[in-house]
C-alpha cells in the first residue's frame, strides 16, 4: 500500500485557484483510477477532479466551499500496489515537485502556533490588505488560516483584531476602510444583516472568483478607453437580405456579431501589437489570434474562445459563436473551450447597451465592447442629413502595453472593414 495525495489541477492557463464546491466521495470509499472525486469551480469552467489512483479514500484535506491554489492537496488515497507506480520508480524531479507543492500548502497544519505556513492565496490576500497573519485565528484544520477567514475578516472591518469572529451588526450602510499595501485606501462594505423585506443572496464560489479576477484586473491594469462609431448601414442591409436563406441552409443564425468578430480578427492580424499580454519585464505578442467572446448566463459571465479566428470564414465564426453559447448555457463546456484567448470581444449590444467600458480580461491587452445598432440622423456628403444604422465600438486598453495611437489605427481599421461590408466584397463562405 502507498499513500498518495490528489492535488488541485490546472484548469486553464490563467487560472491560479479554484473553489471545491462538492465532494463526490467520502472517507472510506473505494475509488478506481479516473473516478470523479470532487467538483471544482473557477471563473472559466466547472470540472470534476478525477482520481489518479485506485484505492481507499483516507482523508479529505479541504472542505466544500474552500478556495485553493493550483497544486494544493485536496485528499489522501491509500493506493493498491498493483495499480500505481512504486515511489522509487517515479522520476525524482516529479516526486520532489509534488512534495514541494503539498508541503507548501499543508505543512503548516502540523507546526506549533506562531510557525504556521500559509497557502499562496492566503499570503497574497494578506499582503494586498496589510493583514498581520500572526494575529488571525484560523478556522481550518489544526488552526490553519483559510482564505475564507481573511475574506470574513475584511468584510467585518476587523483586520487588526486577534481573532476572526463574527462581527456585531454595524450601523446600516456603514463602510469599513481597509488598506491595500500601505498607501491606497479602499472602501469595503461592512457585513450587515438585511433589513426586514430585503433578500439575502449568498455569493457563490463562481461569483467570488469572477469578483476576485475583476478586482485583480482593475487593481493591476491601468485602464484607458476610446470609442469610434461605425456606419453599418450596408452591413445591416447585406445581413438582412441573406439571413433567412442562411438559417435554412446552415441551421444556425448569421448574426451581426459574426461580422464584427471577423473584422476584429483581421484588424489584429494587421496590428499585432493589440494581440499581446503583459509579462512584467516584457510584452508577449501572441502568434495565434484566439478571440474570447463573452457569453452571459443568469448569474455569471463566461469567455469561451474561438481559436484562430483570422483563419475562419464568417460562416465558421457564426457556427462557433452558436455552439459555444449553447455549451455555456447547457453547462457542457470543457477546459479547452476557455484556453488560449488573446483578445476579448463582448457583444454588449445584445442587451441594448449603446456605450460601455469593459474590464479587461486579464492578462490580455484589451477588450472591445460591441454596442447596439441604432438608427440615427447622420450628416452625409454635401451637408445632407440621412438616417443611417450606427454602431459604437468601445475599447478598453492596458496602457502599459498599448497607446492611443496604435489603438486608434486598429479601431479605425475595424470601422473601415465594417462600413465596407457588402454583398460584393464580403464573402460569407
Amino acid at each position: 500500500m502507498t499513500i498518495e495525495k490528489i492535488i488541485m489541477p490546472q484548469l486553464g492557463e490563467s487560472v491560479t485557484e479554484g473553489t471545491l464546491t462538492k465532494w463526490i466521495i467520502s472517507v472510506g470509499d473505494r475509488v478506481k483510477k479516473y473516478d470523479p472525486l470532487a467538483e471544482i469551480m473557477t471563473d472559466k469552467v466547472n470540472a470534476e477532479v478525477p482520481s489518479s489512483f485506485t484505492g481507499i479514500v483516507k482523508e479529505l484535506m479541504v472542505g466544500e466551499g474552500d478556495t485553493l491554489p493550483v497544486g494544493a492537496a485536496i485528499c489522501v488515497i491509500e493506493t493498491e500496489t498493483e495499480s500505481v507506480m512504486e515511489e522509487n520508480e517515479k522520476p525524482a524531479e516529479d516526486r520532489n515537485r509534488v512534495e514541494q507543492k503539498v508541503s507548501f500548502y499543508h505543512e503548516g497544519r502540523k507546526e506549533p502556533a506562531g510557525k504556521l505556513r500559509y497557502s499562496p492565496a492566503v499570503l497574497k490576500l494578506s499582503q494586498e490588505y496589510g493583514i498581520d497573519l500572526k494575529r488571525v485565528k484560523g478556522t481550518g484544520a489544526g488552526g490553519r488560516i483559510t482564505r475564507k477567514d481573511l475574506l470574513q475578516l475584511l468584510a467585518s472591518g476587523q483586520k487588526d483584531q486577534h481573532e476572526t469572529v463574527q462581527p456585531e451588526a454595524p450601523v446600516p450602510h456603514s463602510v469599513a476602510t481597509v488598506s491595500i499595501g500601505h498607501d491606497t485606501p479602499v472602501q469595503k462594505n461592512s457585513a450587515a444583516t438585511a433589513p426586514s423585506g430585503d433578500i439575502e443572496i449568498p455569493v457563490t464560489g463562481l461569483r467570488k472568483t469572477i469578483a476576485a479576477n475583476m478586482v485583480k484586473s482593475k487593481h493591476e491594469i491601468p485602464h484607458a478607453w476610446m470609442m469610434v462609431e461605425a456606419d453599418v448601414t450596408n452591413l445591416v442591409a447585406y445581413r438582412n437580405e441573406i439571413k433567412e436563406e442562411f438559417y435554412q441552409k446552415e441551421g444556425f443564425n448569421l448574426t451581426f456579431f459574426a461580422f464584427v468578430v471577423k473584422a476584429v480578427a483581421q484588424g489584429l492580424k494587421e496590428f499585432p501589437q493589440m494581440n499581446a499580454t503583459w509579462a512584467g519585464d516584457k510584452i508577449i505578442r501572441k502568434k495565434e489570434i484566439n478571440l474570447s467572446i463573452a457569453v452571459a448566463t443568469e448569474d455569471a459571465l463566461f469567455v469561451p474562445v474561438i481559436k484562430r479566428a483570422d483563419e475562419k470564414t464568417i460562416k465558421g465564426i457564426a457556427r462557433e459563436i452558436s455552439e459555444l453559447a449553447k455549451k455555456v448555457r447547457n453547462g457542457t463546456t470543457k477546459v479547452e473551450d476557455f484556453q488560449g484567448g488573446t483578445f476579448t470581444v463582448n457583444n454588449t449590444g445584445s442587451i441594448g447597451s449603446v456605450q460601455s467600458m469593459g474590464i479587461i480580461n486579464y492578462p490580455q491587452a484589451a477588450i472591445l465592447q460591441v454596442e447596439s445598432i441604432i438608427k440615427r440622423p447622420v450628416v452625409m456628403n454635401q451637408n445632407m442629413i440621412a438616417v443611417r444604422d450606427m454602431m459604437n465600438l468601445c475599447l478598453s486598453l492596458d496602457h502599459r502595453i498599448l497607446d492611443g495611437f496604435i489603438c486608434g489605427k486598429f479601431m479605425n481599421r475595424v470601422k473601415e472593414i465594417l462600413e465596407n461590408t457588402t454583398k460584393d466584397n464580403t464573402p460569407i463562405y
